[in-house]
């Protein structure tokens, strides 16, 4: 029996924001969180350690004291934000993007051989910008590499499971002018980071193994040659003299090694505290809030705390590796492989540098020392991993 009114269809209103982003298949649920809080935790401890290194030496120039943390800290926020952005957009899209991306950290490279090039610690590889900000295109070549190489080492032809020599060829082809360019300069520490990204990358794509054996040994060939050559800098040879010999030049290329075992060595368990470490705050050991922040760990934060990085780290390159695992194509697994071989030998040589395992090259601990091209670049690659991870569930 009609009642009168006329039916009408009943509909639900869309979901808040908030709602979509907790939803099983939201940002937020899709997110890999170890990742994200081992990288915020390491930022956080940077900041500090960051912070002591610096401190003493702005007070007794007169200077603010926090100046180099508050950029530091804006140096984070701002890598933060490039990191989200690439973690929005599907990492799939940057098959198209990336010769663009390619080009344009080659045309980085090549300026700063021009005059607008500066000089700093013995590398020419940065530039120099108004208000005392400097970016080192080195660094965004790591990036653009990783997804360059990535994607001339997936593409599928016919069916070929495993990329051909000819697109290894390519690959390496593509990979050895950014390289060349890093020697020019010479970034001898970065050129290595470089070098261990594409080894990685070509292992992880399938090649024959051939090609893996021939490229450490046409390393090792390099180097040699190099050595014997003199193309290698003075101030390099006496690096690795130094590694080899720290007693060889304990006043001279020998001295920064020394100085940052002793800093370390007088951590002990628990360290001296933030803020009074006597060889940090003595301003001892150079370049400690970039290259010898490992020491500033050490010294004041003790074992305990270097620890605490190097664990950290350990999650990190955990869940990288998770993720590259998992991915769902060669494309993803690939870029996530050379990310983890960055950070991975990066991480390596700038911890062994400062317990002279490794010879001092001048290369940044990831997500701690100081310097925002490394931070920018870093983040931008943690973007790139957490894309690669979410678009499992897309």
């Amino acid at each position: 029996m009609s009642t009168g009114y006329r039916a009408t269809p009943y509909t639900t209103a869309p979901p808040r924001r908030s709602a979509r982003l907790l939803h099983r298949d939201g940002v937020v649920r899709r997110m890999d969180w170890p990742l994200v809080l081992a990288v915020l935790a390491l930022t956080g401890i940077g900041s500090a350690l960051v912070w002591s290194a610096t401190r003493q030496s702005l007070l007794d120039s007169g200077g603010d004291p926090q100046s180099i943390l508050k950029k530091h800290v804006l140096n984070i926020v701002i890598g933060l934000a490039l990191g989200v952005v690439a973690s929005l957009f599907d990492y799939r899209m940057l098959r198209a993007y990336a010769p663009v991306l390619y080009v344009l950290s080659i045309g980085g490279l090549a300026a700063v051989l021009t005059p607008l090039g500066s000089t700093i610690n013995g590398s020419h590889s940065w530039i120099v910008l108004p208000a005392g900000f400097s970016v080192q295109p080195s660094e965004f070549a790591k990036v653009a590499l990783v997804v360059g190489m990535s994607m001339l080492l997936a593409e599928k032809r016919d069916a070929e499971a495993d990329p051909r020599d000819v697109d290894v060829v390519l690959a390496l082809g593509v990979a050895a002018v950014p390289l060349a360019l890093v020697m020019l300069q010479p970034d001898l520490g970065t050129a290595l980071v470089i070098s261990a990204l594409v080894l990685g990358l070509v292992a992880v794509s399938g090649a024959p193994i051939r090609w893996v054996v021939g490229l450490v040994a046409g390393a090792a060939l390099t180097a040699f040659v190099a050595v014997q050559a003199g193309v290698l800098k003075d101030y390099q040879i006496a690096r690795f003299t130094a590694f080899l010999d720290p007693t060889a030049d304990p006043k001279g290329a020998g001295y920064n090694v020394r100085q940052a075992t002793i800093a370390i060595g007088a951590g002990g368990l628990h360290g001296q505290g933030l803020f009074h470490g006597a060889q940090t705050q003595g301003k001892f050991v150079p370049a400690q809030q970039t290259d010898f922040i490992f020491t500033v760990a050490g010294e004041e934060l003790g074992f305990v705390g270097a620890a605490g990085v190097v664990l950290l780290l350990a999650i990190i390159l955990w869940r990288i590796g998770r993720i590259a695992i998992g991915a769902d194509d060669l494309f993803g697994r690939l870029v996530a492989t050379g990310v983890l071989c960055w950070f991975a030998f990066q991480a390596f040589e700038n911890i062994g540098m400062t317990l002279a395992i490794m010879p001092v090259t001048g290369v940044p601990l990831p997500f701690v020392s100081y310097g925002g091209s490394s931070m920018f670049a870093n983040m931008l690659a943690v973007g790139l991993v957490l894309n690669v991870h979410m678009r499992r569930y897309a």
